[in-house]
């Protein structure tokens, strides 16, 4: 399966358990793996056959900036369910990493894997 790829996605987000977390934003960063099949955009050169990743980084941008989550794995699960519910693709990778939540740490992070339900 084809791959659309966004790295680093950098996003201002209300994340934490603390009450001093709740009243700030803070950096999350997303590295995202989007399943989607690029064969008819690769021929056709039309963006609309393929997965717009402006738009889809819009979005996740947009829906984070506006929420709040005390956990990075609430945060992650609600973006992979999102992008599977708005978005043409099969299946998403997503690794949520939040830069400031160990002092002697680059980073944390969580990585969820979810498909699009099987319809019938």
């Amino acid at each position: 399966m084809d791959k659309v790829l966004i790295r680093g996605l950098k996003v201002d987000a209300t994340i934490g358990i603390h009450d001093w977390e709740k009243q700030i934003k803070q950096p999350v960063i997303l590295d995202l793996d989007l399943s989607f099949d690029c064969s008819k955009a690769g021929v056709s050169d039309d963006i609309k056959d393929a997965l717009d990743y402006y738009t889809v980084s819009q979005k996740l941008t947009h829906m984070i900036s506006l929420s709040s989550f005390e956990l990075i794995e609430a945060l992650a699960e609600k973006c992979c369910q999102m992008l599977l519910n708005n978005f043409p693709i099969k299946k998403v990778k997503l690794t949520l990493h939040k830069p400031e939540a160990v002092p002697n740490a680059d980073s944390v992070a969580v990585q969820l894997e979810r498909k699009k339900p099987i319809t019938r």
